[in-house]
């Protein structure tokens, strides 16, 4: 992309290093080496979407419109970026719900692109297209090592650069910007889920699903010792309450809970739901009212938040529901909070 017009470069030759060159001239890539998008790469990767479109879908239609820039994103342009990043074709399904999800009105990608926030959309993979795709659920899903979970998330984030315009500067206003805009990409550990698919609670109760929730870089959150869940929760409780996130101001700010499966089997064995879990933390992750606004001269909660006392103690969202659970990792007692950019929503669809 250029500009707000598709660009059509010929070059003789799929050389790293040739490409790389021709990339960089441009200002697009991310930096990193790219695979050449010839024709038949392309062709080869807009096929892996025979199995869930229908056969004569319009490999040019328009499929969702990305601010900032207002690009536009087609199944070919999805298809160019996958392959630049690696992708493999039966990742397409994949990619083309998540960039549908980008483009919801909830998300908000313009403020998700705008903010100085080092805020990136952490895609998760849930049902049938994590086993399909060869996406790690298990130890180490938030690290490298895994195709499916590299390069997915890679095409992501090269979609919003070339389509969408969030190049750091103009399009992506990141102070430091941070290494999941890089690729952030994981799997829903089904297979060690108590409590079953998070996306069957929250979306559509389909074989296959993405989740997309704007937000920070795992904040990770171990326990060793306890044989209850409530003193595992209560460590995850403490990660949520810090000043420093940009949740701590916004009431409606989303928290993703990432539990690796031994913690998720204390609490399910101790008779707790995916729901009792998002209800503790809600009623534990609190602070005192007074100190919230010594911190911060705005506030943006809801009005029976502001109507507290400075003795009140608030939970650090609004609701209960604004804490999702699910499963990630393996083995090993480390489970994640992943808070939000705050003024975002995360959208779950099938794929």
């Amino acid at each position: 992309m250029n500009g707000d017009q598709p660009v059509q470069i010929d070059v003789e030759t799929d050389d790293p290093e040739t490409i790389m060159a021709v990339y960089a001239e441009h200002g697009w890539g991310d930096g990193l080496p790219l695979i050449a998008p010839t024709e038949a790469r392309v062709n080869a990767m807009l096929a892996g979407l025979r199995k869930v479109d229908s056969g004569d879908a319009d490999p040019d239609e328009v499929i969702a419109t990305l601010a900032p820039r207002v690009g536009e994103a087609t199944r070919r342009i999805i298809a160019v970026n996958a392959v630049l990043a690696g992708c493999e074709p039966r990742h397409m399904p994949v990619l083309v719900a998540a960039v549908k999800a980008l483009a919801a009105p909830e998300l908000n990608l313009r403020g998700v692109n705008a903010t100085t926030h080092p805020v990136a959309p952490l895609l998760i993979v849930h049902g049938e297209a994590a086993t399909t795709g060869g996406y790690n659920a298990g130890l180490g899903a938030f690290g490298p090592g895994n195709r499916a979970n590299a390069t997915t998330g890679r095409a992501l984030r090269l979609i919003l650069m070339h389509v969408a315009g969030a190049v750091p500067g103009p399009g992506d206003a990141a102070t430091q910007g941070g290494p999941a805009k890089y690729s952030y990409c994981v799997a829903e550990n089904l297979e060690e889920s108590p409590w079953g698919s998070y996306a069957h609670e929250v979306g559509p109760a389909t074989p296959s699903a993405i989740t997309l929730h704007c937000g920070e870089a795992p904040h990770n959150v171990h326990d060793m010792e306890s044989d209850n869940a409530a003193a595992v929760l209560d460590k995850i409780a403490s990660a949520m309450t810090t000043w420093g996130q940009n949740n701590a101001p916004i009431s409606q700010g989303e928290y993703f809970v990432a539990l690796c499966p031994e913690h998720a089997a204390l609490c399910a064995d101790s008779g707790w739901s995916r729901g009792d879990v998002s209800a503790y933390l809600f009623n534990k992750a609190t602070v005192r009212v007074g100190d919230a606004r010594k911190a911060f001269n705005l506030l943006a909660w809801a009005p029976w938040q502001q109507a507290l006392g400075d003795d009140d103690f608030v939970s650090m969202t609004e609701k209960p529901d604004n804490i999702k659970v699910l499963v990630v990792g393996g083995a090993g007692k480390h489970s994640s909070v992943i808070p939000s950019w705050g003024m975002t929503r995360s959208v779950t669809l099938p794929c």
